[in-house]
């Protein structure tokens, strides 16, 4: 058991879209990750994921309405439903998730991140 301690382990990185483990607990992982632009449309059939802004401003897109995530506020994401994160500035955000989630959850491209660094 150790102390961990995000504003520092989010300095080890700059890359956006590239989430890293800084945890793992019953089958999920914590991750930290930096967000800035648009990512993509997708969905994750079988995994909730929780959204926990840290820094910034995040805009969850869904094909109903937008919803906006503050800093020290966070959102679920049911499984299933279609979603599409952008950040118009640099954002910082936790995330809880299973760990057999993929980032891009049912879309493959570019983005898509197969292995994650443990940090």
């Amino acid at each position: 058991m150790k102390t961990v301690n995000i504003v520092e382990k989010l300095s080890l990185f700059s890359e956006y879209w590239s989430p890293k483990i800084v945890g793992e607990l019953n089958g999920q992982q914590v991750k930290l990750a930096k967000l800035k632009g648009e990512f993509v449309w997708h969905k994750h059939d079988h995994e909730d994921e929780l959204f926990f802004v840290i820094k910034g401003k995040l805009q969850m897109f869904f094909r109903d309405r937008i919803e906006i995530i503050g800093e020290n506020e966070f959102l679920i994401v049911p499984k299933g439903v279609e979603h599409k994160p952008v950040a118009e500035e640099e954002v910082q955000v936790m995330l809880f998730e299973p760990a057999t989630t993929l980032n891009t959850g049912d879309k493959r491209n570019d983005l898509t991140k197969e292995i994650l660094d443990k940090i």
